[in-house]
């Protein structure tokens, strides 16, 4: 699945883990203990200061994200200024590894950004804990926003979060793979698991040493989330719980190894060391493998990586049925707001300026997925890159297929990405059976999430 960035929240409890396992968590308990204790505070107020003497307000607004989206981004904020002379927006930008650990600290000292570029996976921690504004109190316009995208940022707490943009889970093909394999690209309309496995071993048998016919699964818990929902569980549920049993995840790395075994993906220490590249190095990009699992709004940079034309497919299913692939529109990051921002009428402004103002997706397009609001997604159209338009294409066709929204991540669900990881590195590389491998990773999961 898509290689994310390092560097994540935390699981908040330790008990029955292996002791390098407890290392790793009182290490990163650090920062959620200090998350916890901030994100309690209600008392003082944080953001940007009050008003100046001739009515101008300044707001802060961070983000994660490279170069580019920094570009993009200030671009907007340029829109909007210049609609609003009286609202200066102030960035904060890095890169998502050290993202969370500088919020967590921000609201610790009451100094949290007034416009904050929230992720599903810490939306339900900090709304939960009242460190995010109620957007449903503000005049914000969500008529023209997918219900599923707009439902991801509701919670308990109100509308805590707005979808800055949708994506879904996908396979990504590298057309020059197959061709050089000479191997048909497979029908994602009508495909199986079992076509999946055929396909991708023999693209490898057909290949130069070193080239395989898709990448392995199992870097991040999307692919799991999908694999779930097709045998009827769910990565969680509505309460906040795991919505599978160990052995669901054991037969899903059950048949990882089974591709593994029949070379149909790279060997466990090729897996490892793909896990670590950068995106632009990605086996998908440097043609070593035919298919790959990635989220839909990155394929234009893969596109660009790779020096030619990707194709976008569906999930194979269990019976072949395109709907059966039971995807989903996912929110890629939301746009969220301070509790405690002095300024929350001029921050719910800014907030409404991104998701319904053309000028503001003339400026974004599909940096950050395909944008949300139908009207503006329909307006940008024609400045869209090819790449892009790709995406919102495939985005637009499978909207008749998709499955029920999933649950939202529970408090604690930044830890599963890496439990996943590191369990499937112990199963390809035969230190833990898959049995094993699914009791102790559901007992770390519960933990996190407890």
């Amino acid at each position: 699945m898509p290689a994310q960035p390092k560097g994540e929240a935390v699981a908040l409890a330790t008990t029955g883990a292996p002791r390098r396992t407890k290392r790793r968590l009182r290490a990163s308990a650090l920062v959620a203990a200090t998350a916890a204790a901030v994100l309690a505070l209600t008392a003082c107020g944080g953001g940007s200061e009050a008003k100046s003497a001739d009515g101008k307000v300044e707001l802060r607004f961070a983000w994660w994200g490279g170069d580019k989206r920094a570009q993009v981004t200030q671009a907007a904020i340029a829109a909007f200024e210049a609609e609003n002379p009286n609202i200066k927006i102030k960035p904060e930008y890095g890169d998502w590894s050290g993202y969370w650990d500088k919020l967590a600290t921000q609201v610790a000292a009451n100094d949290a950004p007034d416009i904050i570029q929230m992720d599903e996976k810490y939306i339900t921690e900090y709304s939960t804990r009242g460190a995010l504004l109620d957007l449903s109190k503000y005049k914000i316009d969500t008529s023209k926003l997918d219900a599923a995208a707009l439902d991801a940022g509701k919670s308990e707490k109100g509308l805590t979060g707005i979808a800055a943009g949708i994506n879904a889970a996908t396979i990504l093909a590298n057309p020059a793979v197959f061709k050089a394999a000479g191997v048909a690209l497979p029908d994602d309309k009508t495909w199986t698991w079992e076509d999946f496995e055929r396909i991708s071993a023999e693209v490898t048998a057909k290949s130069p040493k070193g080239t395989y016919g898709a990448a392995a699964y199992g870097t991040d818990e999307a692919s799991l989330g999908v694999w779930l929902r097709q045998n009827g569980k769910s990565l969680y549920t509505d309460d906040g719980k795991l919505g599978f049993d160990p052995s669901d995840i054991a037969q899903w790395w059950s048949f990882l190894k089974e591709l593994s075994e029949k070379k149909a993906v790279p060997s466990a220490s090729e897996v490892v060391e793909a896990e670590a590249a950068p995106l632009d190095q990605s086996g998908l990009a440097t043609g070593k493998n035919g298919l790959a699992f990635w989220w839909s709004n990155q394929l234009p940079a893969l596109e660009k990586a790779a020096g030619g034309e990707l194709q976008i497919l569906r999930f194979p299913s269990k019976t072949g049925k395109a709907a059966d692939a039971k995807l989903w529109y996912k929110a890629s990051q939301f746009w969220s707001a301070s509790s405690r921002t002095k300024h929350p009428e001029e921050t719910a402004k800014f907030i409404d300026f991104l998701t319904n103002n053309v000028k503001a997706g003339e400026a974004l397009l599909a940096d950050r997925g395909v944008y949300p609001n139908s009207d503006v997604r329909d307006a940008i159209a024609p400045k869209l890159a090819k790449a892009d338009v790709k995406v919102v294409t495939f985005i637009d066709q499978i909207k008749g297929e998709l499955g029920d929204a999933p649950a939202a991540p529970p408090k604690g669900a930044g830890a599963i990405q890496e439990i996943v990881k590191r369990y499937t590195s112990e199963v390809l590389f035969n230190r833990l059976s898959t049995d094993e491998a699914g009791k102790k990773a559901v007992d770390e999961m519960k933990s996190a999430i407890s």
